[in-house]
């Protein structure tokens, strides 16, 4: 009996000597989601002719007059030609709008470096020049790895010279003539793509439509809900699994199947019994109802109805971070 009690003490001061350590708990951080919203994507005006401007296009007496080839090359290569413009300068960049097809000009001068930057990621497949003797092209990449950015670099041995350039990339074509002057001259020249930023904008979108149709309403806290709501009547297949509200819109949160059945209309009892067919938006599997109601039905069929009754029960708010209920 001594042998056991010794036996006792020593298990007990053991185990007192490795104390279990205290939870430590937390308090609950609201995360507020920072996403991009939808933008509208319009269209550039155009001007349409006012009724008494549309008039018959009168028919060609005679043939079109006809151009040599020469003149064709020089008049097409004359209307696809782009100047630098002042409005276009970003800093000491010229920045152009991308069009395919487009000639884009360049100045250069003697003992200065002209740079070409391309779009960032775009990578550089061949560089091509009408005249390599006199002027000295090159390349050159910014930037880290897995944000490189390709330079093609031009300088002049003289002025008053002039040939064309061709850059070809993974994604796209230019085409540049250059001309080099004793003063003035490009530093650098990048461009802008409309039709790029047209397919970012429109992949926003997309994504945004998807993350709206996943929300069934921005703002929520789970301290502004009241659960208080009582389903009662029938047990379909479309029984709703909870119902809640914010304080000014009532969600009726229904089975994961409900987009492939025949959805029940949503009537509001009145307090004298009276029943009505109330305006709701459906966001995924939610009924969204703006407007509080005590007590409401589901209903669904003719004959052997199915009903289903939503009784408000009270107004109490959850309250997670002091671990009670607001009554």
């Amino acid at each position: 009996m001594k042998k056991a009690s010794i036996f006792l003490a020593a298990l007990l001061s053991g185990c007192a000597a490795y104390p279990t350590e205290e939870a430590t708990y937390f308090e609950a951080i609201e995360v507020v989601e920072d996403a991009d919203l939808p933008v509208e994507i319009v269209k550039t005006v155009e001007a349409l002719p006012l009724p008494g401007q549309m008039k018959k296009t009168p028919t060609p007496s005679r043939a079109p007059k006809s151009v040599s080839p020469e003149e064709a090359v020089r008049k097409g290569s004359r209307e696809a030609r782009i100047e630098p413009s002042l409005d276009g300068y970003m800093n000491a960049v010229q920045v152009f709008p991308y069009t395919k097809g487009a000639l884009y000009r360049l100045y250069a001068a003697p003992g200065q470096v002209s740079d070409i930057a391309l779009q960032p990621g775009e990578e550089l497949i061949s560089v091509s020049a009408g005249d390599t003797v006199r002027w000295v092209v090159g390349d050159t990449s910014s930037g880290d790895p897995d944000g490189a950015r390709a330079h093609v670099l031009v300088k002049p041995i003289a002025s008053g010279l002039s040939t064309n350039l061709m850059i070809a990339t993974d994604r796209r074509t230019y085409h540049l003539e250059l001309e080099s002057t004793d003063g003035s001259y490009m530093a650098a020249l990048s461009w802008r793509y409309p039709q790029d930023e047209l397919e970012t904008l429109r992949a926003r979108n997309a994504r945004a439509k998807a993350r709206n149709a996943r929300t069934i309403a921005r703002g929520l806290t789970l301290n502004d809900l009241n659960f208080n709501y009582r389903i009662d009547g029938d047990k379909p297949d479309w029984r709703p699994l909870r119902v809640f509200d914010d304080g000014r819109h009532v969600f009726i949160q229904m089975p994961a199947n409900i987009q492939t059945t025949d959805a029940p209309p949503l009537f509001v009892v009145g307090p004298k019994g009276d029943v009505q067919l109330v305006n709701y938006r459906v966001r995924g599997q939610y009924y969204i109802v703006d407007r509080l109601f005590a007590k409401a039905e589901l209903r669904h069929g003719e004959k052997n109805q199915s009903v289903v009754r939503i009784v408000k029960t009270g107004d109490r708010r959850i309250s997670l971070l002091r671990g009670g209920v607001d009554g």
